[in-house]
């Protein structure tokens, strides 16, 4: 069995790659993030914030093992075509989220700043160099600030966007509306699934309603070229340019 579900990526701008690790290596990866952010699970007394951040940079122990999985390797090789993408050692930004208190301000629908500009940062536009990887490190159900995401929504920004890099903070009323009558589907799952969402696709965080906090990284990945009309991978098709 593949994978990853090709034709449900092109149809729907993101996919769901089931246990990239077993599930031991997803709770040992939250372990370490606890320790890391200072906080304890059996001490609720300490989860004052919405959000708490923290990051993996090195790729240690079993940060290394989700981004040197055979699973993702083959997952992103369907995706972006195999040499189509370079590989990372670490998992980068760990948003931890808390529930059972006020949720952050963060929660707007967007797409990732994926367009590289002379001066090295970042902005939006047709041709992104990059797609969008989440990583689960605790089970995330409905209730447990799972991100949103906007079904088919990479279409609708395919259309809106062209060779201008323009900042992603002034495209609130864009985002908002691409793809807004469009399904919202969750990224639920146990740790060690990930996702692999299109780099157009419209996404957005939610409020925390369950009882337990919810570790997930979202990571780049780099595209060996950019994305551009006449790609024919299942990225390009999936944006509809071939």
């Amino acid at each position: 069995m593949d994978v990853v579900d090709v034709e449900a990526f092109v149809a729907d701008g993101f996919a769901k790659v089931e246990a990239v690790v077993p599930r031991a290596v997803g709770d040992a990866a939250r372990e370490l993030l606890w320790a890391r952010i200072g906080l304890s699970p059996d001490d609720p007394s300490g989860w004052t914030q919405p959000v708490v951040w923290t990051a993996d940079l090195t790729g240690e122990g079993p940060f290394g093992e989700f981004m040197r999985s055979a699973r993702l390797w083959a997952a992103l090789d369907a995706v972006a075509g195999p040499g189509g993408w370079v590989p990372r050692g670490s998992v980068g930004n760990v948003p931890v989220r808390f529930p059972r208190v006020p949720p952050a301000d963060d929660r707007g629908w967007h797409i990732d700043a994926s367009t590289a500009r002379p001066d090295g940062s970042y902005g939006v536009s047709g041709r992104p160099g990059t797609l969008l990887l989440l990583a689960l490190f605790s089970q995330v159900g409905a209730d447990d600030a799972p991100t949103r995401v906007r079904v088919g929504s990479q279409r609708d920004m395919a259309a809106l966007l062209d060779e201008r890099v323009q900042d992603p903070m002034r495209l609130g009323p864009l985002f908002d509306a691409a793809g807004g009558d469009r399904p919202v589907a969750l990224a639920t799952g146990a740790p060690g699934d990930m996702y692999v969402v299109h780099p157009f696709t419209v996404h957005a965080a939610q409020e925390h309603l369950g009882s337990e906090p919810r570790f997930m990284a979202q990571m780049p990945v780099f595209l060996t070229r950019p994305l551009a009309p006449g790609d024919g991978s299942p990225l390009g098709r999936a944006a509809g340019f071939s």
